[in-house]
């Protein structure tokens, strides 16, 4: 089994900028990626990003995040600029390790003035 745990959410103001961290307890030379959960509804893909750094992008992101890979660490980043009130969601990391799927607990993100 892998565990992983986000760090990095908070409360920012809009056009605020917010940087997500998901450390993995092994190292996973999976696909690994960040999605998100807004209130009251499904939850979705923001970014994946392989081993060989392979990105894809949700269309909403629109250049504004930016997904990195440490797969030494088996760490992986969010970097989130220019936030919306419409990105306030809990964001949740998760990673494909032997066959499997994993998931973190979520990170809190609350875009608001």
């Amino acid at each position: 089994q892998v565990q992983l745990v986000e760090s990095g959410g908070g409360l920012v103001q809009p056009g605020g900028s917010l940087n997500l961290s998901c450390t993995a307890s092994k190292i996973v030379f999976g696909i690994m990626g960040w999605y998100r959960q807004p209130p009251g509804k499904r939850r979705e893909v923001v970014a994946t990003i392989t081993n060989v750094k392979y990105i894809t992008y949700a269309n909403f992101v629109k250049g504004r995040f930016t997904i990195s890979r440490d797969t030494a660490r088996s760490t992986i980043n969010l970097q989130m600029n220019a936030l919306e009130p419409e990105d306030t969601a809990v964001y949740y990391c998760k990673c494909s390790f032997e066959g499997r799927e994993y998931w973190g607990l979520g990170t809190q993100v609350t875009v608001s003035s």
